[in-house]
């Protein structure tokens, strides 16, 4: 389903249909079938000796112990060693076997998550917290892999142990068998009604884990600000709050999580008892043997205990399922921003043409209404106004990082829709006010997404960036291209940043260039060095220039005024100005 940009989060964040969400999870792990298949086997061998070993010592107790049968006694005895013994192997082989299938499921799944969320519009991430998305990779993720590695053959051991010995409990006396599995009944109608109440505490509960995380990222990626402002004391409450949310949180979803053990419990007490008072009843009747009792008595543990299990794996099925809601939401999207059909080529046309375009952020007023303007090649645009108007809008709609709300935008006279994401971005580059930087070398910062230079060396990408005009920039970084980035680019100066996303954008040969503010960090030498490159690229290459400084658009062979959802032609420089100023004093 694709996101609705319309929505907020929580109305966007439906559960999928069960059936829906589960054959996602099978999807994921349909490569895992043939050890499944085998784990399962593993299974059910381990179960059918465990019930067999019941029948055995009820069958010797009555054979052999009562008649003091030595050498059956000895006989079975060996038997039953040896099936125990085969039983450890199977359910350690069992266990190895699961733990990997956990593993690479879980593996499977975060890559699946990620990946889809590469896929993803940037509105999505601009209405959904990092923080969140984090703990839906990490957290939930790991939450599915636990019940699948962990829990998954315990449970579906449990199931087949129960209904093998409830089978036999009916079939070896059954007016006592459907006495011993009353008790049952209650059990079922009562963990149906409060299923939903113990997932939705899970769900509670794992979305505050996810704000909790947000809240921490969030903290961490402004620490900068915190210290400078001295503002600890407000980061400090808000942590405390998130943290006292999702502790009330996590403790009501322990509590729903624990709430079945010691009903299952005493259903299990509740069960033996009557079998051993209707057993001893029988045997004074002459109706029941000793060793069948006891064989009774074992295969009513083999259902209860499991049964008691359950109620533990089921507390963690339902965790596990509110998990996959969370995980199998995101795999569920699409990208809204889809590619059209081709679209007819319309002839002599302008690399850039808006026609009636309109735009609306989720939930906001109209930022553009009707716009039409044409960008020609190899001119240079200037964009001014006031802030808010709308100017990083437009150059987001000419880039596509989001589509116009009614109107069409061309794109060398075609649909922009129609253009396949690496297509359009070859031949558009962005460089933005506060340039992103990934860790690694300025090297691998430069050449990020461009596939036509990865295989270079460092000394044919110098050549490279000398033919760019882009050579003496490199003298800016101590070590060159191998100048080590951090983190989101600590360690060099916010200049230094710039000059990186300059780079990175003209090796790509763009045949349309937009610059939002991109020269507002660096000093005047650097600018004017920046300029000199700019004007130096091909003829062919269109600009478009946001910027509040004067002496970055007054060589621009037009400057468009973005004001209240508006696009004006301001002519002269002075008109431009005199417009920048009446919108400045409306706003």
């Amino acid at each position: 389903m694709n996101y609705n940009l319309n929505r907020t989060p929580d109305e966007n964040e439906k559960k999928l249909p069960f059936l829906k969400s589960l054959k996602k999870l099978v999807a994921i792990i349909s490569g895992e079938r043939r050890n499944l298949i085998i784990a399962f086997a593993a299974i059910a061998i381990n179960a059918a000796l465990s019930l067999a070993g019941a029948y055995i010592i009820g069958y010797t107790v009555d054979n052999y112990v009562q008649t003091k049968d030595y050498h059956g006694i000895l006989l079975f005895s060996g038997i039953l060693l040896t099936m125990y013994v085969v039983a450890f192997f199977v359910n350690y082989a069992q266990m190895i076997m699961m733990g990997g299938i956990g593993q690479r499921m879980l593996y499977s799944l975060r890559n699946s998550v990620f990946h889809k969320l590469q896929e993803l519009p940037l509105d999505f991430f601009n209405q959904n917290k990092s923080g969140d998305l984090i703990s839906r990779i990490n957290n939930d993720t790991q939450k599915v892999n636990e019940f699948f590695s962990q829990s998954l053959m315990r449970f579906i051991g449990g199931i087949i142990t129960m209904t093998g010995a409830g089978i036999l409990l009916l079939v070896i006396n059954l007016p006592l068998g459907l006495a011993a599995l009353s008790p049952a009944l209650l059990l079922l109608v009562f963990t149906k009604i409060i299923s939903p109440w113990i997932r939705r505490k899970n769900e509670a509960s794992l979305k505050s884990l996810g704000d909790l995380s947000a809240e921490i990222q969030e903290s961490l990626a402004n620490f900068k600000v915190v210290v400078a402002f001295n503002r600890r004391d407000y980061f400090r409450k808000r942590f405390t709050a998130a943290n006292e949310e999702n502790y009330k949180h996590s403790v009501y979803a322990g509590i729903a999580n624990n709430v079945l053990n010691p009903v299952y419990t005493f259903a299990a007490n509740l069960g033996q008892l009557i079998v051993l008072a209707l057993g001893i009843y029988l045997i004074i009747q002459g109706n029941f043997s000793i060793g069948l009792l006891i064989s009774f008595i074992a295969y009513v543990m083999n259902f209860y205990n499991p049964l008691r299990q359950l109620a533990i794996l089921w507390a963690n099925f339902q965790q596990a399922l509110a998990a996959w809601d969370r995980i199998s939401y995101l795999l569920s999207l699409e990208n809204n921003l889809e590619v059209t059909k081709e679209s007819e080529i319309q002839k002599n046309a302008s690399l850039v043409n808006f026609n009636d375009v309109s735009f609306s952020y989720p939930n906001g007023k109209e930022v553009l209404h009707k716009v039409s303007f044409d960008l020609e090649r190899g001119k240079t645009y200037a964009f001014i106004g006031p802030t808010g108007g709308g100017k990083t809008t437009t150059a987001s709609l000419i880039a596509r990082l989001y589509d116009a709300t009614k109107g069409t935008i061309l794109l060398d006279g075609k649909d922009i829709k129609s253009y396949d994401p690496a297509e359009r971005t070859a031949k558009i580059g962005v460089i933005l006010q506060d340039p992103i930087l990934f860790s690694g070398t300025v090297r691998e910062n430069i050449l990020y997404g461009n596939e036509t230079m990865a295989a270079l060396s460092n000394e044919e990408l110098q050549q490279s960036l000398e033919e760019a005009g882009l050579g003496s920039l490199l003298q800016r970084f101590d070590s060159g291209l191998e100048t080590t980035i951090q983190m989101t680019g600590d360690g060099i100066s916010l200049g230094q940043k710039q000059l990186i996303a300059f780079m990175r954008a003209i090796l790509r040969k763009p045949e349309l260039l937009i610059l939002d503010e991109a020269t507002a960090n660096i000093d005047t030498v650097t600018e004017h060095q920046l300029e000199t490159i700019i004007n130096n690229l091909p003829a062919s290459t269109s600009k478009v220039i946001i910027a509040h400084r004067l002496n970055t658009i007054e060589n621009a062979d037009e400057i468009f005024f973005v004001n209240s959802g508006e696009i004006t032609a301001a002519g002269s420089l002075d008109k431009a100005l005199d417009l920048l100023m009446r919108g400045a004093m409306e706003s």
